[in-house]
């Protein structure tokens, strides 16, 4: 299994949409409150701030995972490895420990940037290679093509979403989903279930989401510029949610399905 689902860092901590001062006062505030996995992009234009940030913490290259991933302008052959090269060169770093394509490219065509992939594994520019933004079609694709295990695919995975066909699908490949908007943009401060949940148990709309995620065998991926919300998303390990929490909020997935990003 990907270090990215061990311990500590099944919780990352997301860089979108920081810049400047804000990335790394944001990011060195989220790693004293103990987040130790960083996720960042070349579609963000943040990679230089995160690698800065993170040599001013405390910790040590092997106390954090970095991850990234490459924009869709960059998976042509000529383009790729540069792009990558550009990446470890921001973050100032010998090798990123998750490499990710961002979104598959248009028209689906997997096999080339899967292909970049496998070559930036050869050439240790990276530890592991996962995929974002990938149907079950093109995620079979992508674990037959890399030369390594499948280490995540990101997705779009919050209550609000009815996600439960494409995480067992992905679980029955055997690659685990990690998620962006986990709290839905904060639209689940606004669903009852969700409040009185975490009323029952000492905790908030946003931690209830966080810890249904983490029960399902998903990694969220978390992002607040406040230490206090960096502190409460992070604080999600004290308790459980019984199976009827669980099979409650799962159907608040299905009767919302409330996507936020625009699958075009």
């Amino acid at each position: 299994m990907s270090r990215l689902f061990q311990g500590v860092n099944q919780r990352l901590f997301g860089t979108w949409p920081l810049k400047g001062d804000q990335a790394r006062d944001a990011i060195l505030s989220a790693a004293e409150v103990g987040y130790r996995a960083f996720d960042t992009a070349q579609m963000y234009g943040n990679e230089a701030e995160v690698g800065q940030a993170l040599r001013e913490t405390a910790l040590g290259r092997d106390d954090m995972l970095i991850q990234t991933k490459v924009h869709p302008d960059n998976y042509s052959v000529s383009d790729f490895l540069a792009s990558v090269e550009r990446s470890l060169d921001a973050l100032g770093v010998d090798e990123v420990d998750i490499l990710l394509l961002h979104w598959p490219p248009v028209g689906g065509a997997v096999e080339e940037p899967l292909d970049l992939l496998n070559q930036c594994l050869q050439k240790g520019f990276c530890r592991e290679v996962g995929v974002s933004n990938f149907n079950l079609d093109m995620l079979r694709t992508a674990k037959d093509r890399l030369d390594a295990p499948v280490a995540v695919n990101q997705v779009e995975f919050h209550p609000l979403l009815d996600q439960s066909k494409l995480l067992a699908g992905a679980s029955a490949l055997g690659v685990p989903l990690s998620a962006y908007c986990s709290v839905a943009k904060g639209k689940v401060f606004e669903e009852s279930l969700l409040v009185k949940i975490g009323a029952q148990n000492g905790k908030s709309a946003a931690q209830v989401a966080l810890r249904w995620l983490l029960q399902k065998g998903v990694a969220p991926v978390t992002m607040s510029t406040k230490p206090a919300n960096q502190a409460e998303n992070f604080d999600i390990m004290d308790f459980s949610l019984s199976n009827v929490e669980m099979a409650m909020i799962d159907s608040l997935a299905s009767s919302r399905n409330y996507r936020i990003v625009d699958a075009d």
